[in-house]
C-alpha cells in the first residue's frame, strides 16, 4: 500500500509539473534551470518539441546514474524520466489556453506548479531524473555539495538562456527557479512551522509541571554545563505548536522569572502530538 502510495505521488506530481510547463513556463520561454529549462531553449532555436529533447536527455543520463551511482539507483528515477517527458507531450495543446500572456505572473505561477509537483514526487521517495542524476554524478565524482553542484547546471542553463533568448527571460527563468524551491520546501514540510524550545532554569522541575500538565506537551531533560561555572544543570527542550508559543512562555515566566528561553523555528516535527507522514517511515 505505501509503495503504491509513493507511485501515486510520482505520477500526480509529474502530471501537475507538465501543466505548468505547458501553461506557463515553455509558452514565455522561461527556462528555469533544469532538463526542462534546455528544452525550452531547445525548442526555441530549433522548434523541436521540449518532450524530445528531455527524453534525449534523461535516457543518456539515467544510464550514467546507474554506471556512476549503480543499479540501487531507483526504478522510480527511471518511471520519473519516462512519464515527465510523456505528460509533457500529452498536454502540450494546455499552451495554447495560457491563462495570462504576463511573464511575471507565469514565471511565478509556473514555478508554483512545478514546485508543487517536484514536491510531490519527492514526498513519493522519488525523482523525475535530468539534473537531479547530473547533480548527484557531479557530487560523487567530485566532492561538490549537491546543493552547489545543482546550483552550477541551473546557473549554466538560466546564462545560456539569456544568451540565445533574451537577459529578460534569464530574470524572470531566475525567479521561477526561486519561486519552485520555495515552494518544493513548502511540500516537503508544510505551511504550518513548529516551535522547539530550550529552556535553562534553576527552577527545572517547576518548569517541567507546567508544560507538562498545564500545556500538555512533552519535553526532554538534556544535560547541559555552564560555560563560565562548568555547573551542570539541565536543559528542558519542548516542540510546541506555534499558536502555543505565548502560553509557554507565560507558564515558564511564572514558574521561574529568571529562566533562559531559546525558541527557534522548526521545519518539521514527526511524532506523538504531531502530524505524521505515513509515506515517510
Amino acid at each position: 500500500m505505501q509503495e503504491i502510495g509513493s507511485y501515486l505521488f510520482l505520477l500526480v506530481g509529474c502530471f501537475i509539473v507538465a501543466v505548468g510547463f505547458n501553461l506557463f513556463l515553455l509558452p514565455n520561454k522561461i527556462a528555469s534551470g533544469g532538463v526542462s529549462g534546455i528544452s525550452v531553449i531547445i525548442n526555441n532555436l530549433f522548434g523541436i518539441t521540449p518532450a524530445y529533447t528531455q527524453w534525449a536527455l534523461n535516457i543518456p543520463l539515467f544510464i550514467a546514474g546507474v554506471l556512476v551511482l549503480g543499479k540501487g539507483f531507483g526504478v522510480k528515477t527511471a518511471v520519473g524520466s519516462f512519464v515527465l517527458p510523456l505528460f509533457i507531450l500529452l498536454t502540450s495543446q494546455f499552451g495554447s489556453h495560457a491563462p495570462t500572456h504576463d511573464p511575471l505572473l507565469n514565471a511565478v505561477y509556473g514555478g508554483l506548479a512545478v514546485g508543487f509537483g517536484i514536491g510531490l514526487v519527492f514526498r513519493g521517495r522519488a525523482s523525475t531524473g535530468g539534473m537531479d542524476i547530473a547533480t548527484q554524478i557531479l557530487h560523487r565524482l567530485t566532492g561538490i555539495r549537491l546543493g552547489l553542484a545543482m546550483a552550477i547546471f541551473d546557473g549554466i542553463i538560466i546564462l545560456s538562456a539569456g544568451i540565445l533568448i533574451s537577459f529578460e527571460n534569464a530574470l524572470y527563468a531566475l525567479i521561477g527557479l526561486f519561486v519552485t524551491s520555495k515552494t518544493i520546501d513548502v511540500v516537503q514540510t508544510g505551511l504550518q512551522t513548529s516551535k522547539a524550545a530550550f529552556i535553562i532554569s534553576n527552577e527545572p522541575d517547576k518548569v517541567s509541571a507546567a508544560i507538562l500538565h498545564d500545556l500538555d506537551r512533552g519535553l526532554t531533560r538534556l544535560h547541559g554545563e555552564g560555560g563560565y561555572t562548568g555547573q551542570e544543570r539541565p536543559v528542558l527542550l519542548a516542540v510546541v505548536g506555534q499558536n502555543e508559543v505565548a502560553k509557554l512562555k507565560a507558564l515558564v515566566r511564572a514558574a521561574d522569572p529568571n529562566a533562559f528561553v531559546i525558541i527557534s523555528n522548526t521545519a518539521e516535527v514527526l511524532g506523538e502530538g504531531f502530524q505524521y507522514d505515513p509515506l515517510n517511515k
